[in-house]
């Protein structure tokens, strides 16, 4: 059924709707048309009015008449997304107001990102607190009052609001020295541009399963460690170690002065990752199914690599790519 939320079928507005009856309307079983109904007569309008209001009321989420009440739009993704007021956040993993934002941020507990005003970032209790977990890749968005007020539904949020992570990060130093240290011929994989938290979590999930030993997941254009990543890998983060860097091509060039080889996985490549067979420490860097690996980033690759397909399709999901490229790749 077509959406005439914007149609006003009020008695007021007589003209337009005399203007939107010129074209098929579909209501029900009805077909009201100007070729059927010349002339509609006003009880009929009453029932089409009726009817059309009934069925707002009995919809889980509807969309209102009412100009002054705020829409919520729920067609984007990420954790800035707004919902229908009828099917709110889950705030489960969400923490905010000054005195509880401190005390979780001093607790060094596991956090994936931090929203908060120009005034609460540059004051002498946050400031330095928050530049310290910048440089360490949590996410930390400067916005405005009515922002944050509309990421909380209106909670009483001081100016600061944090989501925890269902994981804790570490260092790209460490995942180094543990990666080695597990296995002479180590694969780390690395993640470009992949927000969706479902294929985050896929990807995980792969990764633990063919023995690679981390992920590299970027502080921007990245889904963090979410509860919908976490549910998704299905326990396999509690075993993989994840490292949450503010610049991936920075960390890639700190990854070959340690000896590891650069692989990017790209449907333009002219290797197929079968003739790889090579035995060293290997980076796998997986981009958005959309976009792919960015330019600046294949420039960092010392091998751009694609996986053959057969069949029609032109392309696979980047969890699928992911654990078909670390499959060959440990033989």
């Amino acid at each position: 059924m077509k959406n005439y939320s914007k149609n006003n079928f009020s008695g007021k507005n007589n003209k337009q709707y005399k203007k939107n009856s010129d074209s098929n309307l579909n209501y029900g079983n009805n077909n009201y048309s100007k070729k059927n109904n010349k002339f509609l007569r006003s009880s009929d309008k009453n029932k089409i009015v009726n009817d059309f209001n009934e069925s707002n009321k009995n919809k889980s989420s509807h969309t209102s008449l009412n100009k002054n009440k705020p829409k919520y739009q729920s067609h984007k993704k990420g954790p800035d997304t707004y919902h229908d007021s009828s099917n709110k956040r889950n705030f489960e993993d969400w923490i905010w107001g000054k005195h509880s934002v401190f005390e979780a941020l001093i607790s060094e507990r596991s956090i994936n990102r931090i929203w908060c005003t120009s005034e609460i970032f540059s004051s002498e209790k946050f400031y330095t607190l928050l530049k310290d977990l910048k440089s360490k890749g949590i996410l930390i968005e400067e916005v405005s009052w009515n922002r944050l007020s509309q990421l909380t539904f209106g909670a009483s949020h001081q100016g600061v609001a944090l989501q925890l992570a269902c994981s804790k990060t570490i260092s790209l130093e460490k995942l180094i020295d543990f990666s080695k240290n597990n296995s002479a011929n180590p694969i780390i994989l690395a993640l470009d541009g992949i927000t969706d938290p479902h294929n985050v979590g896929a990807i995980i999930r792969s990764a633990e399963a063919f023995d690679c030993k981390g992920i590299i997941i970027p502080q921007r254009r990245s889904a963090g460690l979410t509860g919908t990543v976490a549910k998704v890998a299905a326990g396999a983060l509690e075993h993989l170690p994840v490292s949450r860097v503010v610049n991936l091509n920075r960390a890639l060039e700190k990854l070959k002065i340690n000896g590891f080889i650069i692989i990017g996985l790209t449907g333009d490549a002219q290797k197929s990752i079968l003739m790889f067979q090579d035995k060293t420490p290997l980076v796998v860097i997986v981009g958005a199914e959309d976009k792919g690996i960015s330019l600046l980033t294949q420039k960092k690759c010392d091998l751009l690599l694609k996986i053959p397909l057969k069949g029609k399709t032109s392309s696979l999901n980047a969890s699928v790519a992911a654990a078909i490229s670390l499959f060959h790749l440990n033989k």
